[in-house]
């Protein structure tokens, strides 16, 4: 059984780095019942496709059917519609984002920190305004100051008023905790969570954004919902996977990812931004505008 912590506060982006949520609310979470692993069809090829990490997903529990897209990192480079960021200065300019911390092998893409805080992260793109995403992860234990996340992020680069909505970011060196984060508004007010799960087993980390609610699951099972629209993202979001340095890195961590999904909805709206195949991206776009998302001809 999962014990979920729920509080909703208002923080600076400072105060978010050292935040480790105070428990305000506490709840259970019943368990979804076990999924049965497909079975395999009597035509299957000789060679079957490489199983997934994760077999109890938000995606079979729900019935979401078909994603609009998905990647499964079986080459040994990203897919094109993934952009590295970098080179250039990390999570509130504290160490290094490069693309030579990201790695692809034996379907699963890595990103590896540092003590000193080379590290990498990637953006999925192109973006929408609602819809779903579910990603199969796994954490490896940190020492503190490096922290795995999957987040959306404005397309428009126009943060904090473009929102930000971390699903999962996990700080606790022992990977035992995650945390979800809503920013929103000019002044960077936050709504928060957080949920009790060992995220060095490979896990099954979903969101689902639609006009009225936004709800995280892990492994299927919901752990955190809000309703106020209020503090909903204004436009369209693009997915991206960090390993944030966050200063005083004992020692190097690293997270893996086994695959990626998105779903459409009726209400979703493409965004009119995006990245070219294979383009970089960046985090600091008034540094390096070239990376930032743009209209394509």
């Amino acid at each position: 059984m999962q014990e979920v912590s729920v509080v909703r506060m208002g923080l600076s982006r400072f105060a978010m780095a050292t935040l480790g949520a105070c428990a305000l609310l506490a709840a259970e979470v019943t368990p979804a019942s076990a999924v049965e692993p497909p079975t395999s069809s009597p035509m299957a090829p000789t060679a079957p496709a490489d199983p997934s990490e994760c077999t109890d997903t938000a995606a079979q529990k729900f019935g979401w059917g078909a994603p609009s897209r998905e990647s499964d990192f079986d080459g040994t480079t990203l897919p094109a519609d993934w952009h590295a960021y970098g080179p250039e200065p990390g999570h509130t300019r504290n160490g290094i984002r490069t693309p030579d911390a990201i790695t692809v092998a034996d379907g699963n893409v890595t990103i590896t920190g540092t003590a000193d805080g080379t590290t990498g992260a990637m953006s999925w793109h192109p973006g929408q305004k609602y819809g779903r995403w579910e990603a199969c992860v796994r954490s490896d234990e940190g020492s503190g100051g490096l922290n795995a996340l999957f987040l959306l992020w404005p397309v428009a680069e126009d943060w904090p008023v473009g929102g930000e909505l971390d699903w999962m970011e996990i700080s606790d060196p022992a990977r035992q905790e995650t945390g979800f984060f809503l920013h929103y508004g000019a002044d960077n007010q936050q709504e928060a969570g957080t949920v009790r799960h060992d995220a060095t087993q490979w896990s099954a980390y979903a969101v689902e954004w639609t006009p009225s609610r936004i709800t995280a699951f892990v492994n299927g099972r919901e752990w955190y919902s809000t309703t106020d629209t209020s503090h909903f993202p204004p436009r369209p979001m693009a997915m991206t996977m960090q390993l944030d340095y966050f200063g005083d890195a004992r020692h190097g961590t690293a997270m893996h990812m086994d695959w990626a999904k998105q779903w459409t909805l009726p209400e979703s709206e493409p965004a009119q931004l995006s990245l070219a195949p294979g383009d970089p991206a960046t985090g600091q776009p008034g540094d390096h505008p070239e990376r930032a998302p743009r209209a394509l001809g």
